[in-house]
């Protein structure tokens, strides 16, 4: 069977080291081929190097950051305000902040939810043959 991805383009604004906002749309992605992660995709015209950017984390991280601060190297995600839910993105070129409303990121999750159940991602046949392996000789 293949793999069922989602896309949700979401109006965002990144937020600069001088309060300065910038509207940007950036793309939310899932996959059932790789179900505990969830990708944000970013236009080429606001990377340093002028090429198209995707970030890559887990879905529950982005869940978890809906409510409470969470993450920690590379992500990090918290609530920003009532309605706002604020991705900063740590790099060796710096730190870049993404300010997202939370509706659109908790719709996103909600449609990924019905893709696949959070508790239910298949690790994948070769992986849970390992594992069985595995527990077969403890």
């Amino acid at each position: 069977m293949s793999p069922i991805t989602l896309e949700q383009p979401t109006g965002a604004r990144l937020i600069a080291d001088d309060d300065q906002e910038l509207a940007v749309t950036v793309t939310l992605r899932y996959s059932s081929g790789d179900p505990f992660a969830v990708q944000l995709l970013f236009p080429a015209w606001i990377s340093l190097d002028g090429k198209k950017v995707t970030w890559t984390f887990a879905r529950a991280l982005l869940e978890e950051g809906l409510d409470t601060p969470a993450g920690m190297g590379n992500v990090h995600i918290r609530p920003y305000g009532p309605a706002h839910t604020a991705v900063e993105f740590h790099s060796a070129e710096g730190i870049a902040m993404i300010r997202f409303d939370s509706v659109a990121l908790h719709h996103f999750l909600r449609r990924t939810y019905r893709v696949t159940e959070p508790g239910r991602e298949a690790l994948g046949p070769s992986l849970d043959r390992g594992l069985a392996s595995l527990l077969d000789g403890a």
